[in-house]
């Protein structure tokens, strides 16, 4: 079984045959899954913020949804986490691959390792897992959507936007994308054994890239937008998975 999570304005995957909503309890909370078949390849999909966008990232339980994938016999995860960018050239609607991240967020349950006697150091080195990154790269390139293949992502705790300053600072860091998701998603991925990719979508240009302010409406048309062409590329990136059984 494959793994799906996604974000903002991806609350469900089309066409998916045989769905069934579960309610899975784990020791770090409850996850809600949605488990069924997609182009012939079993699935289980969350979305993070619940299929009425009721969760804010703060307050996501990163550990249960990722536990309960894992319990499931997940192996693998494709991930989409709404960004924005830093790059001018590359606004609304552009997508990259990401391979790093720097971390930026407060008082998130961010470990499974956090009891007495379990102290355990998991490698970050190549987080994000090659393999998943290039069969998400082949997806792109098949299905004619320009992808840039290489990409830091900073995680802000949110709800709020950065700030301008936040921003240059970001960027002298070396970070491509900022979004509020990412982590401590991934690194629980790798805790828990899980290989994990992400594909991000850029939903607007981070403040003060340009002199505009950010008009949420203007990024959930931008969200709307992209849906079509990301849910191509996962339904091929999941067929690819599968035949290469990752």
């Amino acid at each position: 079984m494959i793994g799906i999570i996604a974000g903002s304005g991806y609350y469900e995957l089309p066409g998916l045959l045989q769905r069934n909503d579960e309610t899975i309890n784990t020791e770090y909370g409850e996850a809600t899954v949605s488990t069924g078949i997609w182009d012939n390849v079993a699935v289980a999909f969350v979305a993070r913020h619940g299929g009425d966008h009721s969760i804010p990232p703060n307050a996501i339980n990163y550990r249960a949804n990722i536990r309960a994938l894992a319990d499931l016999g997940v192996r693998s995860v494709f991930a989409v986490n709404v960004v924005g960018s830093l790059v001018l050239e590359r606004g609304p609607g552009s997508l990259f691959i990401l391979d790093d991240f720097i971390e930026f967020t407060q008082g998130r349950q961010c470990t499974f390792f956090d009891r007495p006697g379990e102290v355990t150091h998991t490698d970050m080195t190549s987080i994000y897992d090659r393999d998943l990154r290039q069969i998400l790269i082949r997806s792109a390139e098949a299905e004619e959507q320009e992808v840039t293949e290489s990409a830091t992502y900073v995680c802000v705790n949110g709800p709020r936007f950065e700030t301008p300053a936040e921003i240059r600072m970001f960027a002298q860091l070396g970070a491509q994308v900022v979004g509020m998701t990412g982590y401590p998603e991934v690194a629980l991925a790798r805790e828990a054994g899980l290989r994990y990719a992400s594909v991000a979508v850029v939903s607007n240009l981070a403040a003060g890239m340009t002199n505009d302010v950010i008009e949420e409406k203007e990024i959930w048309e931008a969200l709307e937008a992209t849906k079509d062409p990301v849910f191509r590329i996962l339904k091929r990136s999941v067929q690819l998975c599968a035949a290469d059984e990752c």
